[in-house]
């Protein structure tokens, strides 16, 4: 195993990691480039458990041996080392997570084969918000949903602020990117899904009413914060769903919303 350790901030080996905090470049960057960000040891360790491959490890000296048997896996992965201040400059932001590596994204699953032996589909409509994302991702995978879609100009769910609010379990529920908005929805119908908007619209049935109809498959599409859902995504769908709300809230956080709904509509037997 051969450490580089690094001089300049302009070195171009370590260019997977400049400007990490600019939000508008790496979105386009890394999805074009084939690559995303694993922020912190524990992030990174998952996403190799999840069968990712490493380009490339970035990290301060002092994180070398909590990583040791990482790197005699992949002897052949450089190991970028450098100071805190140096590794800031690159970066942009300061490190104290552990470390960092520049992972291959998987290759995309068709939607047919992801959606094989599903029960439970979240869908998420243009929620750019990479925290939210992330924190969708979270829920899915702690209340049992088995897939996740996203709209065409959905946030990354590969991105690093996404990566690390899931803690790293975005890696362990399938997910893909649906090209053609609403229309794919009726590939779900197709497979046998109910689709339903999780929307506060005037017909729309309690979270409980539909929790008691019990699905066999069912599809939960969630929309973005502030315009909601599209007129289009609902003229789509079977049905929208609300949860009740007290005390003149009139809804939650997207996020918060996901894992309330993911936990009541979860199938019964």
């Amino acid at each position: 195993m051969t450490f580089h350790y690094l001089e300049s901030a302009d070195d171009p080996r370590v260019s997977d990691y400049t400007r990490l905090t600019d939000v508008h470049l790496r979105k386009v960057r890394e999805p074009a480039e084939g690559m995303y960000i694993a922020e912190s040891s524990r992030v990174l360790r998952r996403a190799l458990a999840a069968g990712h491959v490493p380009r490339s490890f970035f990290l301060a000296e002092k994180w070398l041996a909590d990583l040791a048997d990482v790197f005699d896996r992949f002897p052949d992965v450089p190991v970028y080392v450098g100071s805190a201040a140096l590794l800031e400059e690159i970066t942009g932001f300061h490190l104290h997570r552990g470390a960092m590596a520049a992972m291959h994204r998987p290759a995309p699953v068709p939607l047919p084969e992801l959606l094989a032996g599903a029960r439970r589909v979240a869908v998420l409509e243009d929620i750019v918000d990479h925290t939210n994302v992330g924190a969708i991702f979270r829920s899915a995978a702690a209340l049992g949903v088995d897939a996740v879609l996203v709209s065409p100009r959905c946030g990354d769910p590969l991105y690093r602020r996404s990566v690390r609010v899931s803690m790293g379990t975005v890696f362990q529920v399938p997910w893909a990117r649906l090209e053609s908005w609403p229309a794919d929805l009726g590939a779900l119908r197709e497979q046998g899904f109910t689709v339903a908007a999780l929307e506060l619209t005037g017909d729309a049935v309690d979270l409980d009413e539909l929790a008691a109809r019990n699905p066999d498959k069912l599809a939960l599409v969630l929309g973005t914060e502030g315009a909601g859902m599209s007129a289009d995504t609902l003229a789509a769908v079977d049905l929208a769903v609300k949860i009740p709300m007290r005390a003149g809230v009139d809804s939650l956080n997207v996020a918060a919303a996901s894992a309330v709904a993911f936990w009541e509509l979860r199938p019964k037997g």
